[in-house]
């Protein structure tokens, strides 16, 4: 799986929104993200291309199987990463913030050995 962080991100925000709206639309994804309605055009012009989501001829916008597998994992190291740096005492907007950088570096080898690591020693 070769994706970059841009694609990641846009994503995650997908998933993210699909579980707050009844329907996702780039406008939706402009105002998540803060970023140009022209930006968000061309990357999901670029998301669909690789197959990563649907885009209907309402401009509502699914994941993909393959999208959602890639939005479920950065979501997923998101949430732990977050959480796990806040419980070593990180604040919360500083771990949310680094979670967000470290999700889209981390190998997926060395996340499973954190993850292993923290349930190993829960008090």
């Amino acid at each position: 799986m070769n994706i970059n962080e841009s694609a990641e991100n846009y994503l995650e925000t997908i998933l993210i929104l699909s579980r707050q709206l009844p329907v996702v639309r780039s406008v939706d994804i402009c105002n998540e993200l803060g970023f140009k309605k022209s930006s968000v055009s061309v990357a999901m012009k670029n998301l669909r291309e690789k197959g990563y989501i649907l885009v209907s001829g309402s401009g509502f916008i699914t994941l993909t199987q393959s999208g959602r597998a890639i939005a479920d994992m950065i979501y997923e190291r998101h949430l732990f990463l977050s959480e796990w740096l806040a419980a070593l005492g990180v604040p919360n907007e500083t771990a949310t913030k680094d979670a967000c950088k470290i999700e889209h570096v981390i190998s997926k080898e060395s996340f499973n050995a954190i993850k292993e690591y923290v349930a190993r020693h829960k008090d």
